[in-house]
């Protein structure tokens, strides 16, 4: 039989848990079942806050997070083994990368917060839990992110084409994978989906822009766009991560998008992460052939139309066509990195988070 796995994963758009009952074999991923379970409405709202906000939240509130998160992860876990027939016991481990709240690798002490107990998530299941995946990378001088290239690599990569994968969640990350032998390299590029659901919510009451359809309908507003691109983050070089400390409501702010109709800025925003992404594609890995897109922004017809307008040469497609589901992706990886850590394998790979050497991801909680 094969060894089965659950991962579990919700990103910085907060826009629902991923669980997903997974198993390896031969570079393959196979999906046994899939679960997207929504937070509740009033704990996202929490959640949304404790992420945004550039100042410590009380103690006391964030415990009461971390236990509320692990029982929503629990339940989406327990929901996905149910879906997939899987017997509890032919689980192996759950993989869990939590809810991040709080991501300060550049801080004077580094750190990466995410929450959402895994000793919940193990006792309610009854299945062995491995969680914080970021800390070991970081203790050993990394970003603790990206941490998926090297599931990518795994999944996606051949020796034979120049190939980037692109996960378009609240923030959006690259893995370059090239043909060569060179090292794998991947970073955050910036803004996914992050601003765009910010900003949407704002105006039209609305989680997400469907299809990207409410952009289409603005026009990008140029000496914005500039203003945009003139951030600091972008100019940094790799390795490099972000989150929502950084890309918030209140960056918005200082660059007065209040003076602008708020679709043309829904527009530029959304020409800002294809941009992005571009410009960083075309400068440290300019011979790419091929770009898979997964997350949320897979789904984004407006973006990803913008992504072909800068990127003309370079095939765009769905990871679909390349073995797996962009939704499920990420759940995957940590099901994966799970794996890698029950075997001592390292998880991290240092040509992309900047870390001194390779080491062990994550911690083991038995139920």
């Amino acid at each position: 039989m094969p060894a089965y796995y659950i991962g579990l994963m919700s990103g910085t758009s907060m826009d629902g848990i991923d669980a997903a009952v997974v198993s390896f074999d031969d570079g393959r991923v196979a999906l046994q079942a899939t679960v997207n379970q929504q937070y509740p409405e009033s704990l996202r709202e929490d959640l949304t806050r404790a992420a945004s906000t550039p100042v410590d939240d009380p103690i006391d509130d964030l415990d009461r997070l971390d236990t509320l998160v692990g029982e929503c992860f629990r339940d989406a876990a327990l929901k996905a083994l149910l879906a997939s027939g899987v017997d509890v016991g032919d689980i192996t481990a759950i993989g869990s990368h939590g809810q991040t709240v709080r991501h300060q690798p550049d801080a004077e002490s580094p750190f990466s917060l995410q929450i959402g107990n895994p000793d919940v998530i193990a006792g309610g299941t009854g299945i062995v839990t491995v969680a914080d995946f970021r800390s070991a990378d970081i203790a050993a001088g990394g970003q603790g992110a990206p941490l998926v290239p090297p599931f990518h690599d795994w999944l996606f990569g051949r020796a034979d084409q120049n190939r980037a994968i692109l996960n378009i969640g609240g923030i959006a990350n690259l893995t370059l994978l090239g043909a060569t032998g060179e090292p794998v390299t991947g970073f955050d590029t910036g803004p996914g989906n992050a601003l765009l659901d910010r900003w949407i919510q704002l105006h039209c009451n609305r989680p997400f822009d469907q299809d990207g359809a409410w952009a289409a309908e603005g026009k990008v507003i140029a000496p914005l766009l500039e203003s945009f691109l003139n951030y600091v983050y972008f100019g940094k070089s790799p390795p490099k991560s972000t989150g929502l400390e950084e890309f918030n409501l209140e960056w918005l702010t200082t660059h007065k998008v209040l003076e602008y109709d708020a679709v043309d800025v829904q527009a530029t925003l959304c020409e800002l992460t294809a941009r992005t992404i571009a410009d960083d594609i075309l400068h440290y890995a300019p011979s790419t052939e091929e770009l898979f897109v997964c997350g949320g922004g897979a789904h984004n017809a407006d973006l990803l139309a913008r992504l072909a307008h800068n990127l003309p040469e370079i095939r765009i497609d769905s990871t679909a066509t390349v073995g797996l589901d962009p939704d499920w992706v990420e759940a995957a990886a940590f099901a994966w990195l799970a794996m890698r850590t029950l075997n001592n394998q390292s998880g991290n790979l240092p040509s992309v988070t900047g870390a001194s050497r390779k080491v062990v991801l994550g911690t083991i909680h038995s139920p």
